[in-house]
């Protein structure tokens, strides 16, 4: 929950810059027009779903190209059904992308 409320205090405008990115290089990855970008970044109140996207893409650099339904469906039911699994395995994933990186 902390990381949505830093995104909630971060301006669109300064996430766009750090990555050097242009308002349709940014935008477009997250399906908002350069147009609506270009109000949010002028202080047009951001929908839930666009600052959770947002959060996503140019924060945790998450490709969602590459995420399908079945991996949702999946971690959806580890989480109601076998919650210590899923903190084991995410555990693997994280010590594993370390050695890896």
């Amino acid at each position: 929950m902390s990381n949505v409320k830093a995104i909630e205090k971060i301006e669109p405008r300064e996430i766009r810059r750090k990555l050097g990115l242009n308002q349709q290089q940014f935008w477009s990855k997250i399906g908002v027009t350069q147009s609506g970008g270009s109000r949010y970044e002028s202080g047009r109140n951001m929908p839930k779903p666009v600052r959770e996207l947002l959060r996503l893409v140019h924060v945790e650099q998450v490709d969602i190209q590459r995420i399908k339904r079945e991996d949702v469906e999946v971690i959806e039911y580890l989480r109601a059904h076998e919650p210590e699994l899923l903190k084991t395995l995410r555990k693997s994933a994280k010590a594993k992308g370390k050695k890896a990186a």
